[in-house]
């Protein structure tokens, strides 16, 4: 075993490379020609000899150096190779050393970003930077308790803001299963269960008409509209197309072919992820003979240009927004019917009251469906039966128009 003395005077000659001084257990001062010394442990693991380095003498002393070794022989009894453990325990110290919850949350972000819209990216890092990072974002991931978590969504519910509140627990959720791969096997998802202590929030529906008389009292309202030729042919549409209102509002007449009875939205314009919206199909939508009647009549108002529906005071631009909304409660429906509304209320009586295929409705409404092995629904198949419902749902509408009481189902009046 070597001394402190022998440790001091240990040189390597100037013609080898390095010198070894045994001690005992594996354990050697490795010298070079310029005075540089260190110590190693050696052992063998799966019948290779491996070398753990120990650190400098005399900065890491023989004592030092013999307990360190210690270490090493006590990880290899307990089934650990301590050069592997060591890279562990490193890789954890560096990940440790930036795991404050606004760390964890901005790399999080960044990993989702590209997947996400402007809009929608824009949202969450305002919630992070609003509701969260004031007040936890510089504490470590460990160290903060659910109950801390559960305080500060309290605050936003406390100015009122409770879906806002409901949106901030699902952001940290996100966070959390995001971060725990690299937590230590002690650490949990601390939002489990902080659901049940908030204030239950349930998403506001658009309103919208499902009851088929009070709905033919609407329409006849909207027939008899005396505003605008392009905001009542918006409004005569909404129903009969059930798309939603940013597209019907932006269509453009190089999207229509109506000879066709197709009108085909690029994905770009649709309700999808930016991956999507490069790399996705059109939307098809079907025009039913009334849609395309309605579109032919605005072909000398508007069909020069780009838009269908343009706004009033730039022809560049499409419909506001706020246009077919304004009609509907000057029309005295603004309360019971909205634009967005539409799309429930088609997908509601199309089901209830004409027994039509919900997965084909869906479809059309652009929603992602499964079929029944499990694959993404294909929009741009079974054609002829979404043909086939939206004039179904067409003439359903004229007869709710034109009737004065609820018309019976068409498949109970067959029977």
């Amino acid at each position: 075993m070597l001394t402190d003395v022998q440790c001091r005077n240990a040189n390597c000659p100037p013609e080898r490379k390095q010198a070894r001084f045994a001690d005992a257990g594996g354990l050697y001062l490795q010298v070079t020609p310029t005075g540089s010394k260190r110590w190693f442990y050696k052992y063998r693991t799966e019948g290779k000899e491996k070398q753990l380095a120990l650190g400098s003498y005399p900065s890491v002393s023989l004592t030092a150096a013999r307990k360190a070794r210690d270490i090493a022989k006590l990880q290899r009894a307990d089934g650990q190779d301590p050069i592997e453990a060591r890279k562990l325990k490193k890789l954890k110290g560096s990940i440790e050393a930036v795991s404050t919850f606004k760390a964890v949350a901005l790399e999080w972000y960044g990993k989702q970003v590209d997947r996400w819209s402007p809009g929608h990216a824009e949202r969450m890092h305002r919630q992070l930077e609003r509701d969260l990072f004031p007040y936890i974002g510089e504490r470590p991931m460990e160290s903060i308790e659910p109950m801390e978590l559960l305080s500060v969504l309290q605050k936003v519910e406390e100015r009122g803001a409770i879906e806002t509140a409901d949106r901030a627990l699902m952001l940290c959720r996100q966070i959390w299963r995001y971060w725990l791969p690299t937590a230590s096997n002690t650490q949990r998802d601390i939002t489990e269960g902080l659901k049940a202590r908030l204030t239950p929030y349930r998403g506001t529906n658009f309103p919208a008409i499902v009851e088929p008389e009070r709905f033919g009292e609407l329409l006849r309202a909207m027939y008899a509209y005396k505003g605008g030729p392009f905001v009542r042919a918006a409004l005569l549409l909404a129903p009969m197309l059930y798309q939603r209102p940013g597209n019907l509002r932006m269509m453009e007449w190089s999207e229509l072919d109506l000879d066709e009875a197709l009108w085909k939205i690029p994905s770009t314009k649709m309700k999808r992820s930016v991956q999507e919206k490069e790399n996705g199909e059109p939307h098809i939508v079907p025009l039913p003979k009334q849609a395309v009647e309605l579109l032919r009549g605005l072909i000398p108002l508007s069909g020069r240009g780009r838009y269908v529906f343009p706004g009033q005071r730039d022809h560049e631009r499409p419909m506001s927004d706020n246009s077919v909304r304004t009609a509907l409660y000057s029309l005295g429906f603004g309360d019971e019917q909205s634009w967005h509304g539409f799309r429930a209320s088609a997908r509601t009586m199309m089901v209830d009251q004409l027994d039509l295929d919900p997965l084909a409705i869906e479809a059309n409404l652009a929603h992602a469906v499964k079929d029944s092995n499990g694959r993404s629904y294909n929009r741009t198949k079974y054609l002829a039966k979404r043909f086939e419902q939206i004039q179904q749902w067409a003439d359903y509408l004229d007869q709710l128009r034109m009737a004065g009481n609820v018309p019976v189902r068409p498949k109970l009046q067959a029977a």
